[in-house]
């Protein structure tokens, strides 16, 4: 019997060929979509989570500042993890991890590698995370200082197919480094992807050796991620308040900042006081997956019922001759159930083809691993979801036909009562314009933060590290302003676009006892506000003489939130250096916009001041960075030369927001493509069940204008439906991912105008094709047949 009705499902759907494809079309393009979205949310929900023990590793983080400056610090101060290790017995393990600052070139006899990703860890970085050793003992992967572990990929890179254990690396011609582990690469769903990995008691050695600077009793820099692992019954609030104690304790001072503690699986998405970092991403995006696949599910929906008609004297000759309502029902699902078979094929298909340029636009490393059982789990609740939301009611409908009615050709009420299936077309349209509005919005928004004015001028300026050419910047300097395209140079200790560094060590006139003050301070030559043209509200700039060594600048927000009456010549200490306050400068955004402006201070310190930037003409570009390369060479030597232009790193301060955005622009384009299928096909239904009308109207002298009108003014009273309901609703979730932008566009009536009338203009286009079909159709042809 299956046999049977497999062979007569394959024969219906071969006979309405247009049909089939439409449906096969829709499903085929929804389910793929639909399956690579739910792949990407189920590789950002995994993030980190393949630990072993991730529910008790937590990330020590800082609640500190004052007033608007109060935000939340991934990062903090050397000595607490040792110290809550120490001190607190639900700590079980600690883990520091801070970046490399002080190694860019790596080399293994002829071969020569630069700017690795490296960082310095504690040893229990390889006994807390789940990071295999291929080689190396994981309780000691370091056999001392100087040694260090490096990734499978690297050890492939450097050594081939040698045994790396005990060879040297010989990192800026100076330091060698003997590989003491090697691990397997870091998975694609880690937040966490070095290349090379060296002890961080190495670098409080450096540290202690260069600086003079103890890391292990140092309060007052942030610059360490720090990993706990805690036992299973901790109590998080009263460690928190341990934490702080502990803080107070060592730092001997009152302060008002607290710690937090942020659970390892949650680090990608939430932030530690639990507000959104990511999820609201990934929870819009699985909403686009359940409204493609919801428009594919109404699209077979529409088209089926559009097909109805043809059907209604087959499925009354099998009533009459026996049989059941069950049996119509089964052949019909099973029919459905073909077709779904052979759109899920295509599916798979489709998303290994768009697979590499999915990932391309998603930053994604996503594999179509047909092995993997948890894809086949999504792929599971995929098909079988859509296919019993899309199948039951179309099954229902064809096998519920009266006979007798359906032979005399009197169906027509029960299938004209439409209501259900312009309900569907409603949705469909409500999707689309949300859709629709969401993607003029988030490129409205894009847009601002392209042009909105920052409070200082970044174009045509590209920036390096000197490395060895900071004794030697003043001559550097003289040279490059001769060469043509170079307008103006300066240096400072950090990217205007990324201060990095934070630190709370501070006080001044007027402070208040328990007041934590947190502030980027970087280290700047005189020159370096007039360079990006930065306008100073009061006061005046560096001069360039030996006593601004002792004088400060900071921005508006900094004083605001400090308190300060009247900054220019009030006293002001940065760690141990005292000095007065001689400017003020206009705020100016120095990080991503989804941040408020924080606080910041200059200070001038030309010897800190690594990071040279030029300003260039724009035209003669290319000649400003080949000068700026022989100056990098001459007191670098085999040193690479790697620079950047500010635009650049503006633009990739945004990079997760443009992918979502062009992802969010393909996925609202699938779905009103699909939508329009379901249009089309219920344009093509009305077409068929209204025939006769148009044979009789074209007979009494209707034009073809007439026609067209008529059939489409009730479609476009459902898109006029739609677009009331999604306004909205579009309005509410779009407001509530502006909220994730400290500084954001306006969201006008023009935005739904604007998505109405697209949606409007689609849908004509989409029904005028039936319409017009219909008019043209010879209606002495049609009542003959009637």
């Amino acid at each position: 019997m299956f046999k049977n009705y497999i062979k007569t499902a394959w024969r219906n759907l071969w006979k309405n060929k247009f049909f089939s494809l439409l449906n096969i079309l829709g499903l085929t393009v929804g389910l793929a979509i639909g399956m690579l979205i739910l792949m990407w949310v189920q590789d950002e929900l995994s993030i980190d989570s393949f630990h072993s023990k991730s529910k008790n590793i937590y990330r020590m983080e800082l609640f500190g500042g004052t007033g608007s400056s109060r935000q939340i610090w991934t990062v903090d101060v050397a000595p607490m993890g040792p110290l809550a290790k120490q001190e607190l017995p639900d700590v079980v393990d600690q883990v520091r991890i801070t970046s490399n600052n002080l190694f860019s070139l790596y080399q293994y006899e002829d071969k020569v590698f630069a700017n690795e990703r490296a960082v310095y860890v504690d040893p229990s970085f390889f006994t807390i995370f789940d990071f295999p050793l291929l080689q190396g003992n994981k309780s000691h992967p370091f056999t001392d200082d100087n040694s260090v572990v490096i990734t499978q990929k690297t050890a492939q890179k450097y050594f081939g197919n040698e045994n790396p254990i005990g060879k040297i690396i010989i990192a800026n011609d100076s330091v060698n480094l003997k590989v003491s582990s090697v691990m397997e690469n870091f998975p694609s769903n880690s937040s966490m992807n070095f290349d090379m990995l060296m002890p961080i008691s190495y670098y409080a050695k450096k540290e202690l050796i260069n600086n003079q600077h103890d890391i292990n009793n140092d309060f007052s820099n942030f610059n360490y991620e720090t990993y706990l692992l805690l036992k299973p019954t901790t109590e998080l609030k009263k460690l928190t308040t341990a934490l702080f104690n502990i803080h107070i304790k060592h730092k001997a001072e009152d302060t008002d900042a607290e710690y937090l503690l942020h659970p390892l699986p949650d680090t990608h998405l939430y932030n530690a006081d639990g507000s959104d970092k990511g999820m609201q991403t990934v929870k819009i995006f699985f909403c686009i997956a359940l409204i493609i696949l919801i428009i594919a599910c109404i699209n077979y929906v529409n088209l089926s019922t559009a097909r109805s008609m043809l059907r209604a004297k087959e499925v009354s000759m099998r009533k009459i001759i026996g049989a059941a309502k069950s049996q119509l029902f089964l052949q019909f699902m099973i029919e459905t159930t073909l077709l779904f078979s052979i759109a899920t094929i295509l599916a798979i298909m489709l998303i290994a083809g768009l697979m590499p340029l999915f990932n391309k636009l998603s930053g994604k490393q996503l594999v179509l691993d047909l092995s993997k059982l948890q894809f086949w789990f999504v792929l599971a609740c995929t098909i079988g979801g859509t296919l019993l939301a899309s199948s039951i009611y179309p099954a229902l409908l064809l096998s519920s036909f009266e006979p007798l009615k359906a032979l005399k050709g009197k169906i027509s009420n029960a299938i004209g009562d439409v209501l259900f299936r312009k309900i569907l077309v409603v949705s469909q349209f409500s999707f689309s314009v949300i859709l629709i509005a969401g993607t003029i919005l988030i490129t409205r928004q894009l847009d601002y933060i392209r042009s909105k004015e920052l409070g200082y001028d970044k174009s045509h300026t590209m920036l390096f590290w000197m490395r060895d050419m900071t004794p030697h910047y003043e001559s550097a300097k003289a040279e490059l302003l001769k060469k043509p395209g170079v307008e103006a140079v300066t240096r400072s200790m950090g990217n205007i676009l990324n201060f990095g560094l934070i630190s709370g060590d501070n006080d001044w006139d007027g402070k208040e006892p328990n007041a934590t003050f947190i502030l980027h301070p970087v280290a700047v030559d005189f020159n370096f506000l007039p360079f990006y043209k930065m306008k100073l509200v009061q006061g005046s700039n560096f001069t360039g003489s030996p006593s601004d060594s002792n004088h400060f600048i900071l921005n508006e927000t900094a004083i605001k939130e400090a308190g300060i009456k009247d900054p220019i010549g009030k006293r002001f200490k940065q760690w141990d250096k005292e000095g007065t306050i001689i400017g003020v400068v206009k705020d100016f955004h120095y990080a991503s916009m989804k941040e408020k402006i924080g606080p910041c201070i200059f200070y001038y310190a030309p010897q800190k001041a690594s990071i040279m930037q030029i300003r260039t003409t724009g035209k003669d570009a290319a000649k400003a960075i080949q000068a700026a390369e022989v100056q990098f060479k001459k007191y670098n030597g085999q040193f690479p030369f790697g620079y950047a232009f500010q635009d650049e790193v503006f633009n990739y301060l945004y990079e997760s927001e443009q992918r979502e955005a062009a992802l969010f622009n393909y996925f609202s384009a699938v779905a009103i493509f699909i939508s329009c299928l379901g249009l089309l096909g219920l344009a093509a239904y009305t077409a068929q069940v209204r025939t006769k009308e148009i044979g009789v109207r074209k007979v009494l002298g209707a034009s073809t204008k007439n026609i067209v009108k008529l059939m489409a003014i009730d479609f476009m009273r459902l898109v006029l439906i739609a677009i009331g309901i999604a306004v909205p609703l579009a309005w509410l979730g779009m407001s509530k991912w502006l909220q994730s932008f400290a500084y954001r566009t306006s969201m006008d009536i023009s935005i739904f105008v604007y998505s109405g009338l697209i949606a409007v203009a689609i849908a004509f286009l989409t029904i005028s094709y039936q319409s017009i079909k219909a008019a043209l159709a010879n209606p002495v042809k049609s009542l003959r047949n009637e």
